[in-house]
C-alpha cells in the first residue's frame, strides 16, 4: 500500500465543506490565562474540535494580539470569542441557558474525563495554569473532570489539557 500525504490545498478545500457545518453545542471559558501562546492554541484547538464560542475572562489575553496570532494561525478569526472580565457572570448566564459546566480541575469529586459523558450543551472551563479554576467558580460546577497522571508532575500544559478533553466532548457530542 503507497501513502501519499494530502497537498495543503486539498486539505483546505476539504476543511471549507466542514467548515459550513454547525458548530457543537459546545463552548469555553478561559478563565485567568497567563500564557497568550496558550490562548491561542486553544483558539486552533478550538476551531478544530468544533467550539462555538469562547469566552475570555479575567486576566486572559484577547484578540488582535500577535501572540495569540502566532499560535491561532487565525483560528481566532473564525471561533466566536468574547472577553468578559467577571467569568461569574458569564457562568450564571450560561446556567440560565441551561448549560451543563464542566470544569477541567483535580478536585475530590472529579470524574477521569474518559468517563464523563457531557449533557448538550456544555461549557468547558478550564483555568490559570497555576492556580487552576478559581474556587469562586466551584458554586456553579456541574461536574469536574480531570485527566489521569502517572508521572512525577501532577498537571499537564493547560492548552494540552483543553485538547484532550475537548476532544472527548466533540466525540461524544457528535454521537
Amino acid at each position: 500500500m503507497s501513502m501519499e500525504k494530502l497537498s495543503h490545498e486539498e486539505i483546505v478545500s476539504r476543511q471549507k465543506i466542514k467548515v459550513k457545518s454547525k458548530r457543537l453545542p459546545f463552548v469555553v471559558l478561559l478563565n485567568n490565562i497567563r500564557s497568550l501562546y496558550n490562548v491561542g492554541s486553544i483558539f486552533r484547538t478550538s476551531d478544530a474540535a468544533g467550539v462555538s464560542k469562547i469566552w475570555l475572562c479575567g486576566i486572559t489575553g484577547h484578540p488582535p494580539n500577535n501572540q495569540i496570532a502566532k499560535t491561532a494561525l487565525g483560528a481566532q478569526e473564525h471561533v466566536p470569542w468574547e472577553y468578559h472580565e467577571n467569568a461569574i457572570s458569564v457562568v450564571q448566564q450560561l446556567k440560565q441557558e441551561k448549560y451543563q459546566i464542566v470544569f477541567l480541575e483535580q478536585t475530590k469529586d472529579s470524574t477521569l474525563f474518559e468517563k464523563f459523558q457531557p449533557q448538550s450543551p456544555v461549557c468547558l472551563i478550564v483555568g490559570n495554569e497555576i492556580e487552576g479554576v478559581s474556587s469562586e467558580l466551584l458554586a456553579y460546577c456541574d461536574e469536574a473532570v480531570e485527566i489521569e497522571m502517572d508521572g512525577i508532575k501532577n498537571s499537564l500544559n493547560v492548552a494540552v489539557a483543553f485538547g484532550i478533553v475537548a476532544y472527548h466532548i466533540r466525540n461524544c457530542l457528535k454521537i
